[in-house]
């Protein structure tokens, strides 16, 4: 196999329709009346509000947009409300400046310099918003982390991946963007660099160290258990950097599974006690 982009080109009306299957079954096999969903403005959020909206229809779809002081873009808040109004979803505008800003206050570890630390506690906060909509209106809760991000451990543990369903956790960032084209989300928020928004000028991809296109193509191999220096070789990169990916993805896999337990009986929560996939 050869690494190119053509290996993570997508027929988008399949991948759509199976989607769309996947949110409209577990809707109904819950007997829940809708989602409920962050939408940030950025392209994750809008696509996985899109696909919610053509499954089981706008008007089940609530979605919550989040803005706080130190991070707040109007431009991503009108963007929320285009996409929102495109596909018949109700937007509500929750700002959570003041939970942050009461939470922080009153930790006495407080330290201002930690970004880190303070940045994913927004994460969470967010997700505390989400949930109580939830919780208020019966609906489950829609994540919008993609694969490129799963795979990375590019999220908050118990943040932005805390979720009933994530639609778009099997396809990659330039995979979604694909998808976005093709349900014909608007170009600018397409195009625009992806960002966590947990503190000023954050960008992904500056922080990942590398573009999507690029890092797509590593995990893809990687995911197809070609080699570092199969990896390396076909994206043109030093067999250092693939490393450093593939380091980063092996090592983030506390992330992506539920809390470790002890085995002390017949058959133990986490291991092998099984519940039918449906419920």
């Amino acid at each position: 196999m050869k690494l190119t982009s053509e290996v993570l080109k997508i027929d988008p009306v399949q991948v759509e329709n199976r989607v769309a299957r996947f949110v409209s079954d577990y809707v109904a096999q819950v007997e829940a009346p809708g989602v409920v969903i962050g939408i940030s403005g950025g392209i994750d959020s809008a696509t996985s509000a899109a696909i919610c909206a053509k499954a089981i229809g706008g008007a089940r779809v609530l979605g919550v947009n989040m803005p706080e002081a130190e991070t707040r873009n109007d431009e991503d808040i009108q963007e929320a409300q285009l996409v929102a109004d495109m596909f018949g979803i109700r937007l509500e505008i929750v700002d959570i400046s003041e939970m942050i800003k009461t939470f922080l206050e009153n930790v006495p570890a407080l330290d201002l310099k930690d970004h880190l630390a303070s940045g994913n506690a927004k994460a969470r906060m967010r997700v505390v918003v989400l949930y109580y909509y939830a919780n208020r209106t019966k609906r489950l809760v829609v994540g919008s982390s993609d694969k490129s991000e799963v795979m990375l451990g590019y999220f908050t543990k118990w943040g932005d991946y805390c979720a009933d369903i994530s639609p778009l956790a099997d396809l990659y960032k330039s995979q979604v963007r694909q998808l976005a084209v093709h349900l014909k989300l608007p170009a600018k928020l397409v195009e625009k660099s992806p960002t966590p928004n947990l503190w000023p000028g954050q960008t992904a991809e500056e922080e990942l160290g590398l573009g999507y296109d690029q890092l797509d193509l590593m995990l893809f191999g990687l995911e197809h258990f070609m080699t570092v220096e199969e990896v390396a070789r076909d994206v043109a990169l030093p067999v250092e950097v693939v490393k450093r990916v593939e380091k980063r993805w092996l090592g983030s896999e506390h992330k992506r599974r539920l809390p470790l337990s002890v085995k002390l009986s017949y058959r133990s929560v986490g291991h092998d006690l099984r519940l039918p996939h449906h419920i």
